[in-house]
This record gives C-alpha cells, structure tokens and sequence, in this order.
C-alpha cells in the first residue's frame, strides 16, 4: 500500500550519507517499507532482526569498540552483500539501541548505508546520553491517513487532484462526490489506519476481520505496557489507555485523573502519560492560556486532552452498534469524539503541535496549531448544526489575539463566510503549512476584491 514516507526513504537511499532511523509506534508499516524501498532500490539488504534473533544482542553487544563492532558484523554477512553496494537493517533496535551510539564511526567509515527501525524509540532512546543527531535522519512514521487510506482503497488520482484544487481554491465539491467521500471516511473512522487493518478490509470488507486484527494491535500494545510496569511501579499505563474512550465521549474532554485514582496527583503519573506519548501510541493535546504566538508558551502541561494515535483502535473499544451507526452516517449519533481523534491525529502527522484552548468567558476552541506564523484556530464538528460554533466568534473578536482565519471541519461542504471558512471533515489531510499559506492568500486577496467592490 502506498505510504507517503516511502518518499523520504527513497531520497535517502539516493542521496543521503547519513544513516536511518524509522521510529513511531508498533504496527504501522515501518519494517514493510523500508524492506520494500530498499528492494525497488539498486542497494542489496543485510537485515538483522532483534526480536526474531536475540542472541544477536549478545553478539552485537554494547561494551565493544564500534571498530570491534564493524568487524563482527562483516563476519556474519555474506558473500553478496558488497561495499557500498549494501544497506545494514537493524530491525527491533529497541532491544540493542546501544547501536544508534556507534552510528557516527560506522557512518564515516563508509562501507555501507544503515538503516535502523523500531517501536518505543521514543521511550529507549531517552537512556542514551549520545546519539549523534547529527549523523542520523529520523523519520516518525504515524498510521495511514486518510488520504492514503483512500488511495488503498482505489480513489482515483483525479479525485485526489480535484480535492487539493477545491481545497486550495475554497469552492464546493461536486455534492455526489463529496457524499461518497463522506461515506468513505466515516469507514476510516471503523478501520483507522493500521495497514494490517486497513488490507484487512481492502481484501475482505468485513469490519468484524479488521476488529480482529485491531484487537491483535491493542494486545500487543498492552504487553509492552505490562513490561514497563514491573521496571517503575508508578507507572499506570494499562488503565490510562483503557479509559480514553470514556473520557473522549464526555462533555467535558480534559482528562480527568479521579477516573483512575480518587487520591490521584499528576505530578505521580505524569511519567505514564510521557510513556504513552513517547511510544507513540497515545496524542495528548494540552491547553495553552491564550492562542497567541508562541503557543508552547502557555501551555499547561498538566491539563490536556488524550486521543488515541489511531482512530480506528479507538473505535474499536466502542461497541458493535457504534461502527453500525457510524457506516450509515446517523447524524444523531454524537461522533464528535471520533472527528475530534481524526484531525488530532492527522494534524500531528502533518507536523503541527496541536494544543486546545478554554476560557470561562469566551468557550473552548478545539484546537489551535501554529502556521506561517500566525495562530490557526479549529473547530471540528460532527452533527448537522456545524455552523453554530460561538465560541471561535468570540474568540476571533478578541483583537489581542489578531487571528485572521478559522476553519471549521465538519460534514459540510466547502463554503467561506467572512473570516470563517468551512472544509469538509474528510479535507484535514490537506491542513498543510504551504497549502494552507496559498489559501489564506486567496481568501486575502478575494476580501480585497470586495472590499473594493463594496468601496465602489
């Protein structure tokens, strides 16, 4: 299935000297593509795998020289894989991350490119007092957004031309076509974007096999956890994952910690949530004070939102009648939480912080990114009533805060009205920092066209 990182990786088996490194969290595609880059490459593959072969741990251990290091791998590859010819893979590096230490020798040496990939790099990697940055390029790989999830699921590139140019330009979509992508995302919603899940589903249609697979995905998750737990008894990680469903579906979004512990101080937990973030399997979303630039500034990091790093292991928690609800569409049914783990997850994919804001009196804005500069507020709805959204008005006639634009995803088609434009829900994949610039100076330069008109 086409990856938009296979781009990136692609690059660097062309141009790059430096090494690879390929994190993010378990399940997401990053052993197939970088297996699948390097086999449409010229490169040959030496692949050492550190789960399927432990005692290559002992063999590869940490107290060597990376001299010693060098010469007892060359002792274990054969005879085809020649210098400069060849791509070293170090797979499951989470359990040997002493290597990523010696990657600065073993890059300037130079007899072969090396590509490293593993789950909780987020978390091992923090043990390391010298990985050298400079030496390495990192790519965090996330599950398959929607537009990949689409282009699995054999939208045509047309199609996907046509939305960058109605998104880019703000004009509505063709409304069959938008209701069919409507129906085609609200199953994004069930499948999410896991691979095995959603080539479940490519192949099978049947959302009972891609519960399957998504249960599988939640068990493995939940072994790691249980690993950890043994090592730092303060850690809480089972029983934070398992209630972010419940927390998403209320009212009130913030993570509360009387759900786990009436006696509960974040500042006890406060390693549990890092650990879920670092290994890349939970999004918190914290709160700044203001959306002003820079918004990391008031951020808060003991109030924040919890969303899953996938939408569809999210729905999966939810039961049967749920997804039923979801596949039809019933605008009823409150799916906000839903649409509110699509847009976290894709805007973090993406490359934004995302961060929400709440004032006692103005309201809640569900998310504020930074882009070009300027605050970027978002409101993301799911029911039919989505141009009601008050507090992004009181919030964008707060004149300190000189946000220009706000942008309202939901079912809707594409619409501007004033300083608002609205964008269909199945859109946020296109949130991006130059697109999104063009469209800002469209909608500038079509309000100076009626400002003159208006003038005249």
């Amino acid at each position: 299935m086409y990856r938009k990182d296979s781009v990136t990786i692609k690059e660097w088996l062309k141009k790059s000297n430096k090494a690879l490194l390929v994190t993010g969290a378990r399940q997401i595609g990053k052993t197939w593509l970088i297996r699948d880059e390097i086999k449409k490459s010229e490169y040959t593959k030496f692949e050492i795998n550190f789960i399927d072969h432990p005692e290559m741990v002992e063999y590869l251990n940490a107290e060597m020289s990376a001299e010693d290091f060098l010469v007892k791998l060359k002792m274990i590859m054969p005879e085809n894989c020649k210098p400069h010819k060849t791509v070293v893979f170090f797979d499951e590096i989470q359990k040997c991350p002493e290597i990523v230490t010696k990657i600065k020798f073993l890059v300037d040496e130079g007899s072969f490119k090396y590509a490293m990939s593993g789950s909780l790099l987020g978390v091992e990697l923090k043990g390391i007092a010298s990985a050298p940055v400079g030496y390495l390029s990192v790519i965090r790989m996330y599950p398959m957004d929607f537009e990949e999830f689409m282009i699995a699921n054999n939208v045509s590139n047309v199609t996907l031309d046509m939305l960058k140019e109605k998104f880019e330009t703000c004009t509505p979509v063709d409304e069959f076509v938008h209701q069919k992508l409507l129906s085609i995302f609200f199953v994004y919603l069930i499948v999410g974007g896991m691979p095995d899940a959603v080539k479940t589903y490519v192949e099978t249609k049947d959302i009972r096999e891609v519960d399957k697979v998504q249960r599988d995905i939640v068990t493995l998750y939940k072994e790691d956890f249980s690993q950890y737990e043994v090592e730092d008894k303060k850690l809480k990680l089972l029983s934070i994952y398992d209630i972010i469903p419940t927390e998403l579906n209320k009212q009130n979004k913030k993570f509360v910690f009387t759900m786990l512990d009436k006696e509960l101080k974040f500042s006890r937990y406060e390693n549990s949530f890092l650990w879920l973030k670092d290994a890349g399997v939970a999004l918190p979303v914290y709160n700044v004070d203001a959306p002003v630039i820079p918004l990391f500034a008031s951020k808060r990091s003991n109030v924040f939102r919890l969303f899953s790093s996938d939408i569809g292991l999210l729905t999966s928690a939810y039961p049967a009648e749920t997804k039923i609800e979801l596949i039809n569409k019933n605008g009823e049914v409150n799916n906000g939480a839903h649409f509110e783990n699509a847009v976290a997850q894709q805007l973090t994919a993406n490359g934004f912080e995302p961060y929400f804001c709440k004032k006692k009196n103005l309201g809640e804005l569900d998310f504020v990114i930074e882009m070009s500069g300027k605050v970027v507020p978002i409101e993301v709805k799911s029911g039919r009533a989505y141009k009601s959204y008050k507090a992004l008005n009181n919030f964008m006639s707060v004149s300190d805060y000189h946000i220009e634009k706000g942008y309202v995803f939901s079912v809707g088609n594409v619409e501007v009205d004033g300083t608002v434009i609205y964008l269909p829900i199945y859109m946020s994949y296109l949130l991006k920092e130059k697109r999104i610039e063009r469209m800002l100076n469209l909608q500038s330069s079509a309000q100076s066209v009626f400002l003159l008109k208006d003038s005249s």
